[in-house]
């Protein structure tokens, strides 16, 4: 309620549905008396997430960040849940199709490299770094959707999406030439 109320952006990182679904049980019960309205706020990873809490974020006015740690960790989550589960670690066109702001990183060191290519690979792919399908052509991203979540996807959640995240003119820009 003190962030709501002095209008802090927030982000929260939760990889399971059911810490996702507690969270925002409380996030709608603070929303009934100081509305969310307009305020940043996200979760990070979400690689469990149901459509339901997908919805519900959406109404709130939230985003979510994803990482490519299914990547790395994506032959381990298919092993002790099974391929089927694995194939919506997260579901990023689920998200996309919700209307949710959606950015893309790393959060290296901490659950994968930090290096882009690695996630730009994945989330095209849909592969993890070992080789392992994990995901259906129509879950995965195509090579400028998957550069949109870095750039313009990720500068709302710093509310710079009209100074940063395109090469166009009046905005920031950093870019390399390989």
């Amino acid at each position: 309620r003190l962030l709501v109320q002095n209008r802090w952006p927030f982000r929260l990182h939760a990889t399971y549905d059911e810490s996702i679904e507690r969270f925002l049980n409380v996030f709608e019960c603070v929303n009934q008396d100081t509305p969310f309205a307009g305020l940043r706020w996200f979760f990070d990873h979400c690689e469990t997430i149901s459509q339901r809490n997908i919805e519900r974020i959406a109404a709130l006015g939230g985003g979510i960040a994803v990482q490519h740690r299914m990547a790395y960790q994506g032959e381990y989550f298919i092993a002790r849940y099974g391929a089927q589960a694995a194939a919506r670690t997260p579901p990023v066109r689920q998200m996309l199709a919700a209307g949710l702001p959606v950015g893309a990183g790393t959060d290296a060191t901490r659950v994968a490299s930090f290096n882009p290519f690695v996630s730009l690979f994945w989330l095209v792919s849909g592969r993890t770094v070992g080789g392992t399908p994990m995901y259906a052509a129509q879950d995965r991203l195509d090579r400028m959707e998957a550069l949109r979540r870095y750039t313009v996807g990720s500068a709302w959640f710093s509310n710079d999406e009209t100074r940063k995240g395109a090469l166009v003119p009046g905005q920031l820009a950093d870019f390399a030439v390989l």
